[in-house]
Formats: structure tokens, sequence, C-alpha cells
């Protein structure tokens, strides 16, 4: 992908010290001694993880960490294409139904044992497992054959087989013309069975048991701190890694990250203090890049009174979108007119069409106080104070404090609660608020990937929206590969979505980031996250 690079002069030069890091745990096959001067990337992509136990992260900052950690059966290029990866090659049959992967000869974990088809099979079987509760297992395998059953408890009616060591046989129940790319999203990575079988869920938590097979493996691991993964000498690639490791910095304060960056502690920071951008626009290492993704608000659609339509999209008409994009956020993110933006495609064709929110503000906020009236609320009258949820990274308290005073103008008393990052997720995922800052970032370019999210069933749906109507469109959309037929579907599905005010878009992402100029061979994707595997420093 070509990157959106804006021309730059940092204040401070950035510094770059060779890190010598130890590590309690080695694969099989390498010393234990750490030479000195290795070369250790440091970067920063996030605060401690929710998790990267595989099946069950949905964040991006652990999905960035597992993407170096471990690989599926394909990966995907630096043009966000589909290649080889622990799989050789592959092929579909006719009927679009029969997917077969073959694997490359010798893979093995990170220590030194092992890895066959078996072990995606024991994976995707995990991935449904109730006892998991993945919350993309319905996203990434719902297609199988036998996903109804495995979801109940039967996970040996789930249609993988390993045919034998290095064939891997996937019968779907309805054609999926982009398996290829779940089968290279991490949610299907293989994880190893007799270590998950030793340590149950705290096998994702340590370096001594965090068992992997993609370029990196955790060597230590220190809460609050870091991550320091070294490079996998058992990867199947290894020859290609050119770094000694990478050190995920684990800072949750942009201003924390900002003077580690300027430093030179760590070479590239994703967390930039927001009141630092007009002062870093001519930077040569100041990077905007584009993403298919949409920053979003949630409102808890099963609880009152936000089960009320009418409500939730007074709410959503209420927001001047232009001033946030432009003015909140500073031109690094889009106004949102509605929930799926550009980027998104089906069968090659762009899904975009049209905005569903008009651009008048002054209209828009006409038509929020008639629809507050209408639903019960004239002038705010009658509501309850509410809470709006977020954490406190990038934009996301500007915008809150805007939202306090954009309701006000419908009589909305807006209470703000900025929830630690660790506690964020899961409290969103099990309905624990109101209203709560939300995004979502493509892991693949299909735009069923954004609008699953608001299927009924879907672990994803932290805003509980339940329409029969917009299920049903969802399902016609999984039932064809006519690419015409899932667009209409799917469109329909977003008529549904944006006439409910399910959630309420706010704006296209982009990723804003630091990274010194030292830093070479790594990119950044569309769907959010940075490869280092194959980078370099000089």
């Amino acid at each position: 992908m070509t990157k959106k690079v804006l021309a730059i002069v940092l204040a401070a030069a950035v510094v770059f010290g060779l890190v010598a890091c130890g590590g309690p745990k080695q694969p099989t096959g390498s010393g234990n001694e750490q030479p000195a001067g290795e070369k250790i990337l440091s970067v920063q992509i996030g605060p401690d993880p929710e998790t990267i136990d595989p099946a069950l992260n949905s964040a991006v900052d652990g999905g960035n960490m597992i993407l170096h950690l471990f690989e599926g059966l394909l990966i995907v290029d630096q043009d966000a294409k589909l290649q080889p990866g622990q799989a050789e090659s592959w092929e579909t049959s006719e009927d679009g139904l029969t997917w077969t992967f073959h694997l490359r000869d010798g893979l093995k974990w990170s220590d030194g044992s092992d890895l066959t088809a078996e072990d995606f099979v024991y994976s995707w079987k995990r991935v449904c497992d109730p006892m998991t509760a993945a919350p993309y297992a319905e996203t990434v395998l719902g297609m199988v054959e036998g996903f109804d059953k495995a979801i109940e408890g039967d996970l040996d009616a789930l249609n993988v087989k390993a045919v034998d060591a290095k064939t891997l046989v996937v019968q779907l129940a309805t054609p999926c013309p982009f398996f290829g790319s779940l089968a290279a999203f991490a949610t299907l990575s293989p994880v190893q069975k007799a270590t998950i079988e030793a340590n149950g869920d705290a096998w994702a938590v340590s370096a001594d048991t965090f068992i992997s097979n993609g370029a990196f493996y955790i060597a230590e691991w220190v809460p609050g701190s870091h991550i320091l993964a070294k490079k996998n000498p058992n990867y199947r690639d290894a020859d290609a890694i050119k770094l000694d490791g990478i050190k995920f910095c684990l800072i949750e304060d942009a201003n924390a990250s900002y003077s580690a960056y300027q430093s030179g502690e760590v070479l590239m920071i994703k967390d930039v203090p927001t009141e630092e951008i007009p002062s870093l626009r001519d930077s040569d290492e100041f990077y905007i890049d584009p993403m298919i993704g949409t920053y979003y608000i949630s409102l808890n659609d099963a609880k009152a009174p936000f089960d009320n339509a009418k409500l939730r999209k007074a709410l959503s008409l209420a927001i001047d979108r232009e001033y946030v994009a432009n003015t909140l956020m500073q031109g690094t993110y889009l106004p949102a007119y509605n929930f799926m933006g550009p980027g998104w495609v089906i069968d090659g064709v762009e899904f975009f069409e049209k905005p569903y929110i008009s651009d008048d503000y002054e209209a828009n906020l006409a038509e929020a106080k008639k629809l507050m009236e209408e639903a019960g609320y004239p002038g705010g009258a009658g509501l309850p104070q509410i809470t709006y949820s977020t954490n406190d990274a990038g934009y996301h308290k500007v915008v809150a404090e805007y939202l306090q005073q954009a309701w006000a103008e419908l009589g909305v008393d807006l209470k703000v609660d900025v929830v630690e990052w660790g506690s964020f997720t899961p409290m969103r995922r099990n309905g624990d608020y109101e209203i709560s800052r939300n995004g979502w970032v493509g892991d693949y370019d299909d735009p069923s990937n954004m609008l699953d999210l608001l299927y009924s069933s879907n672990g994803n749906n932290d805003g509980k929206f339940n329409n029969a109507a917009y299920d049903e469109q969802m399902t016609i959309s999984r039932s064809t590969i006519d690419p015409e037929v899932r667009r209409t579907a799917l469109h329909a599905a977003e008529d549904i979505l944006m006439e409910e005010a399910a959630c309420i878009p706010v704006a296209y992402y982009a990723d804003f980031y630091l990274m010194s100029n030292k830093v070479t061979g790594a990119w950044h994707s569309p769907y959010g996250y940075w490869f280092f595997m194959y980078a370099d420093i000089q």
C-alpha cells in the first residue's frame, strides 16, 4: 500500500541504541546466552493487551502482537494480497464449498515440536467451543458445515478434517468467496493443544507457556512495562528475519509514548499526543495512513432509554461530524455520514455508494430536536442523566467532552466515565454501559466484516442490536457467491442499521504515528496493523 506521508523535521533528534534484553525462555535449538548489542526494535502500539490468545482477541493492539507471534494458513502481503503462509498452496472446488490447504514441509512450533494439519483442526474447533467464548467464532467459522452444532458443544460436527499431517480440508455449508482472507486472520491461527491442556487459559499470559509458530516468540513479559518478542529460529522463513527481536513497550499515556520516542527509547509510537500534531505535520517521521474502518458510538440498544430508535437517531443527528473530524481530530480522520466508508469492496468493486446523513449540521440539529419530542423527551425533559464510557487515548476524551456540549443542545445531561483500557473492552462487550466509544478497523476488505458486527448473535455486537430484518439480509449475503446479490443484501442491511441508528458513525479512521527513518522494511496496512517482521534498523 502506498503511504500518504506528510513531509516533517522533529525538533528533537532521535537517538538509536541497540538494546540487549535477556529472556527466561528459549526455543529448542537456541542458546540461553544473550549476546550484547542485539538488534531489538522497540515500538509502542498500545498498553497491556486485554489478551493475546488468538481465539479471544478482538482488539487491534493485541491483534498486531499476534500477527508477529503466530502465522495462519495464509498471510497478507504489503499490497494486501493473499500469499502462502503455513500452507504452501490451496485450492477451492468449483462450487466454492470445499477448500483444501496443503501445509509446508517441516513446520515447527517455537518449542521445536512438529506442527501439523491436526493442530489447525484442534485450534478451529476451540474457536467454536462455547467454553472458549471466542467473540469472532461466528464471523470466521459460521459458514463451515456443522458450525451450528459445534457452538452447542458438538465440536466434532465442525467439518474441518486433517486428511494427513500436511493436508487440511474444510467443507463449507454456504459459499464464502473471502474464506481465504479468513484463513489469514489471526483468530484462525494455530495454538498448541498440549500447552493449553496443561495450563488452561493461563497459557497466554506468561512467556514460559506462550508457545507460538510465527516469526517471533515471547522471551520476556513484564506487565505494565514490555513484551519482548525474540526471533523464532523454528519459523519457516527465519532466514529472512533481520531483527533479533521486537520490544513491545506497553505504554498507555500518549505523552509518555512521545517522551520515549524523543529520547530514542522507542523508534515507533502509535499513540501521538494530539496536541503535538500541528508541530509534527512537517516532519518526515510523522505519517497519516488511511484505513478501512469507522470510529463510532455504541448505544446499549437493549437497555432503556436506548431501545428507542428515535432517541438514538436524534443523538446521531446532533453531532457536527465536519467539526469533529476537521477541528477536533485536526483533519487526521474523515467525517462519517454512514457506517461503511470508502475502501470496502465486493468482487473488486467499491461498496460505498451514498451518504446516509446530510452534511447540513443546522438542518440535522433541527430534525434531532423534533425526534426528541417524538421520542417522548421534548427538550430532554424526562430523560435521566446518561453516562458515556471511553478510554483516555487519542481523540477519545476530547470527543467525549464535545458530545457533552453537542447533546446539551437536545437537553441531554451527559456524564463522561473514563475507563482504563484493560477494563474497557470487556465492559463494552458484556453490555455493562449505556453509551460508549467504539470503533472497528477491517480485518479483511469485504463489507460483511463490519456489517456482521450488528448481527444479533455476533460476539462483537457490543450494542446488543437485535433486528430480524437486519439478520435476514445478512443471512442472504452469506448464502450466495453472486456479488450483486450480496451487494444488494448488504446495502439493505446498512439501510436498516442507519434508519434504526443501531450505532452512531462519527469518523472514518486513519492511523497517525511516528516512526524513525532508521527503521526500514516495515509497513502499515489498511487494516490498522504494522508489519515489523521483515524490518531492519539502519
